[in-house]
């Protein structure tokens, strides 16, 4: 894995997280506000599930210092030039009512297109829409729903574990999915479903979160990128100042990159609302 220079030495042009669920249990809060307090980037999109609005409504909110951290470290970086977008999730639902508004330091959307500087226009989204093509129906769901609580509660005794043996984090929840058929296909249908959106809508690819799987790839001329989540993956999607994409983890090592497109860049505007 190659190591970006330190980010406070180089302005990246685009930064993509999402699936922090900052008030529920299993969110990595400290790493994430190491990672954004050595962001430098023009533009940072939220990309859904940042604030657990449905843990918080339903078992008991986990809120310490380190999360408090993640919020100081966001106003730090908006005070410093950073644009922030956020596109609200499932698990932040309610934000959605804002969609549309300028919240002071914060545009809220439910759903963006960003231009790359290579001139890709790439669709910016949670993921839900795509449960209705995706999701396990009714009891296997739930069911689903209680191993991976457990699973990501055994995640944290075991890298508490690696860290006072000085290794380094390792995910087990990611680990027990890629030994799983069943969830297999569901990415994979995921993923299918994103890019079908993209392609409908006549775009280069996309960029969500929502399934807690980090990837980049392209496919058939088209980008899916997935920036993972700050529960299992702890990884962000960035875009450099050429346009090259590359996924990184909370230690600002390349995980996957893609290069920049070899044509002239498009004069388009960042950022615009997708219907």
């Amino acid at each position: 894995m190659k190591r970006l220079a330190p980010t406070g030495e180089r302005r990246l042009r685009a930064v993509f997280l999402s699936d922090v669920h900052l008030g529920a249990r299993h969110c990595h809060a400290a790493e994430l506000a190491d990672f954004l307090d050595g962001l430098r980037c023009e533009r940072l999109y939220l990309v859904g599930d940042i604030v657990d609005l449905w843990w918080m409504a339903r078992r008991r909110t986990r809120w310490g210092r380190a999360h408090a951290r993640v919020v100081e470290a966001l106003h730090a970086l908006h005070q410093r030039g950073t644009a922030l977008v956020y596109i609200p999730g499932n698990h932040d639902r309610p934000l959605r009512r804002l969609c549309g508004l300028q919240v002071p330091g914060l545009r809220v959307r439910r759903r963006a297109v960003h231009i790359t500087a290579d001139g890709r226009r790439l669709l910016v989204t949670h993921g839900d829409d795509y449960d209705n093509v995706t999701q396990f129906g009714g009891l296997q769901e739930r069911l689903g729903d209680w191993i991976y609580y457990r699973i990501l509660g055994c995640n944290q005794w075991l890298n508490r574990a690696r860290r006072r043996l000085g290794l380094r984090y390792w995910s087990l929840s990611a680990f027990v999915k890629r030994q799983s058929g069943a969830a297999e296909r569901y990415i994979a249908r995921f993923v299918q479903a994103g890019l079908d959106d993209a392609a409908r809508r006549r775009l280069d690819g996309i960029v969500c979160g929502h399934i807690h799987r980090a990837a980049l790839v392209q496919r058939d001329g088209l980008v899916y990128a997935n920036d993972g989540d700050w529960v299992e993956s702890l990884t962000a999607l960035a875009e450099d100042a050429d346009g090259a994409l590359r996924l990184l983890s909370y230690r600002g090592e390349t995980l996957a990159e893609l290069p920049p497109r070899r044509h002239p860049a498009r004069t388009d505007p960042p950022v615009r609302a997708a219907a």
